[in-house]
């Protein structure tokens, strides 16, 4: 019996000194860096900035790039005709934060109502619509990847009011023989709610056919669409991951 009680006992001092202790476990490896966050709907300090105000049209330019003719005060508004606009930074994985607004008159149905959207890198299109009572096929209607995936929820409010946008986006990663690695993934919150949840984008936007990655570089331009419809946009800002 006392043979017994002195394996187990030496069974505990054996276990107790291999047993992990609460520091093994700690990492220290790295800082997080400190950012404020925004209030009254303001962007946090490590965001940058690409349209608040007026002064902020100088961070777009269309296609070609020449100065945006899109009307500009203290919101982005789209004038039919002339063309979509662009970042003049580049961008691959980001946190973007976009208010955006459909026209208060209500002029068409479906696709024709209040018709934008949102380009991840030119290329990855989450839809802007006025989606309040208005029917459209479900994949095109807002906060769907167009073409690809329908939202969770319509979190649509009516035309002329405000909306936003809160996209996190993973940039794909092509291999050196500019064969795809890894496809994009993108998760959308509108007005507050989750839309999109960590989806795994097809390729780029297309109106027709079946989408599919090509080769590009890893970081392009943000493009906002310009569809006909004066779409209005503000406070947008983007944070690098």
């Amino acid at each position: 019996m006392k043979k017994i009680i002195s394996i187990l006992s030496l069974l505990f001092v054996l276990f107790t000194l291999s047993a992990q202790k609460p520091e093994d476990t700690e990492d220290w490896s790295r800082r997080p860096v400190i950012v404020t966050p925004g209030k009254n709907s303001m962007p946090p300090s490590d965001a940058i900035i690409l349209y608040r105000g007026k002064e902020d049209i100088i961070n777009w330019t269309d296609e070609q790039g020449n100065p945006s003719k899109w009307l500009s005060d203290d919101s982005l508004t789209v004038v039919p005709g002339t063309g979509s606009i662009y970042t003049k930074m580049l961008f691959g994985d980001v946190q973007l934060h976009v208010e955006w607004r459909t026209p208060s008159v209500v002029s068409d149905t479906g696709q024709g109502r209040g018709n934008s959207g949102v380009f991840m890198m030119g290329l990855y299109e989450i839809q802007v619509l006025d989606s309040y009572k208005n029917e459209t096929y479900y994949n095109g209607q807002a906060g769907s990847i167009y073409k690809q995936y329908i939202p969770l929820v319509n979190a649509c409010t009516p035309p002329g009011t405000w909306q936003s946008y809160d996209i996190f986006f993973n940039a794909p990663v092509f291999n050196e023989d500019q064969t795809l690695k890894i496809p994009a993934y993108i998760t959308v919150v509108q007005n507050g709610i989750l839309v999109q949840n960590h989806v795994e984008i097809k390729g780029p936007m297309t109106f027709e056919g079946m989408p599919a990655y090509k080769y590009h570089k890893s970081k392009l331009p943000l493009m906002l669409q310009e569809h006909k419809n004066p779409v209005s946009y503000r406070n947008i800002w983007i944070r690098e991951l």
